[in-house]
């Protein structure tokens, strides 16, 4: 049996999705990052873009919403816990991350606005 396609409405907020996260990609890269991976699921969590400058290696929470006031609240505790999961799982996979600063960012994507980067927005729990 097949499951049931996606609302419209889901789709819309996965095409949202996509896009935020190629306008963040694009921000940090404008500002130096070079992109290593994207939407990347291991261990229960997903990290939406892996990044690199220099000596520091940060895994991204992209967040979109129509006001970035919402995109900042949207990450709550849960995320968090599932988010450094899936780093750990990420890190222990490339033993080489072990030689580079580890950071958690975010990058708040608002309607008609370029995206807001926030460095070492949370703590990566258990490294």
């Amino acid at each position: 049996m097949r499951a049931a396609a996606p609302s419209p409405e889901r789709q819309a907020a996965h095409r949202r999705g996509h896009r935020a996260e190629w306008l963040a990609l694009l921000a940090l890269m404008l500002r130096g990052y070079w992109p290593l991976a994207r939407r990347v699921s291991l261990a229960g969590g997903e990290i939406d873009l892996i990044v690199r400058r220099g000596g520091t290696l940060v895994f991204v929470e992209v967040k979109a919403r129509a006001r970035l006031d919402d995109a900042r609240e949207a990450i709550g505790a849960a995320k968090r816990r599932r988010f450094s999961k899936a780093v750990r799982a990420w890190v222990a996979r490339h033993p080489c991350a072990g030689e580079l600063t580890l950071r958690a960012d975010a990058v708040f994507v608002g309607r008609g606005l370029w995206p807001e980067h926030c460095p070492a927005a949370f703590t990566i729990e258990g490294l």
